[in-house]
C-alpha cells in the first residue's frame, strides 16, 4: 500500500517497454502463394514481374505451350499485378493466389514503418 496508482502505472509502462526492447519484435506480412499461367513466350516477362514484386519463384513447369509458375509474393506487392500481367502478356496471362504464411518484413521496411508510425503518433500528440 506504499505505492500510488500513478507509480504502479509508470512502473507497468516501463516494464512493458523494457520487455519489448529485449524481445526484438519484428513486423510480419502476409505471403501469398501465386500461380501464374502464361503462354511460353511470356515466361521471361512473367518472371521479371515476380522479381519486381520481391517474389520468390518456387517452381516453373511447361505444359502444352503454357508456362505455369508458382511463386511466394508479399500481399502488399500484389496490388496492381493483374493489370501488369494482362498488359505484359497481351491479355493472355492468368493468375490465382491464396494465403500461404506470415514472414518478417525486410529490416529496412520495418525501420521505415516504425519511423512513419512514430511521426504519426508525435503529430497526433501535438494536436
Amino acid at each position: 500500500v506504499d505505492s500510488s496508482e500513478l507509480a504502479l502505472k509508470i512502473a507497468d509502462k516501463n516494464a512493458f517497454r523494457q520487455a519489448v526492447e529485449k524481445a526484438g519484435p519484428v513486423i510480419l506480412e502476409p505471403i501469398m502463394k501465386v500461380e501464374i499461367s502464361v503462354p511460353d513466350e511470356f515466361q521471361g516477362v512473367c518472371l521479371t514481374l515476380i522479381n519486381k514484386r520481391k517474389g520468390v519463384v518456387e517452381d516453373s513447369v511447361a505444359q502444352s505451350g503454357y508456362a505455369v509458375i508458382t511463386a511466394a509474393v508479399p500481399l502488399a506487392n500484389m496490388f496492381g499485378f493483374s493489370t501488369d500481367l494482362r498488359s505484359s502478356t497481351q491479355g493472355k496471362g492468368e493468375y490465382s493466389m491464396e494465403y500461404s504464411e506470415h514472414k518478417p518484413v525486410l529490416p529496412n521496411i520495418q525501420e521505415e514503418l516504425v519511423k512513419d508510425y512514430r511521426e504519426k503518433k508525435a503529430a497526433e500528440a501535438g494536436k
